[in-house]
């Protein structure tokens, strides 16, 4: 029976499952190969729909995710453009985002 849950972490919702590869906020206390625990998990239930969904009130009291940590990635470059008229004023900036990729372990509820 494969579980989804959805967990919070620096603010941010992530519905995972057992298997899937994430990429969460830079860590920097994050060893690769190290253990992660997210008991911020907002709701779980199952991926056929067979079951009812547990829902938090705001979170389960009891519920994990494990994670293992993979190590750092990027994400996409993003490309900013500054521009004013009449000036001949005309900038671009870019900007890549640092993540935490990790693989989720296991879902206890």
């Amino acid at each position: 029976m494969t579980m989804y849950a959805i967990i919070e972490d620096s603010g941010t919702q992530i519905k995972v499952q057992q298997g899937d590869l994430i990429d969460i906020d830079l860590r920097d206390d994050a060893e690769d190969g190290s253990t992660l625990i997210f008991d911020k998990v907002l709701a779980v239930g199952d991926a056929a729909g067979t079951s009812a969904a547990k829902i938090g009130l705001p979170y389960l009291v009891g519920a994990t995710v494990t994670a293992k940590v993979l190590g750092e990635a990027d994400g996409p470059k993003v490309l900013v453009g500054k521009y004013k008229r009449r000036k001949g004023y005309r900038k671009t900036i870019g900007h890549r985002q640092h993540y935490t990729r990790i693989e989720v372990l296991a879902i206890t509820a």
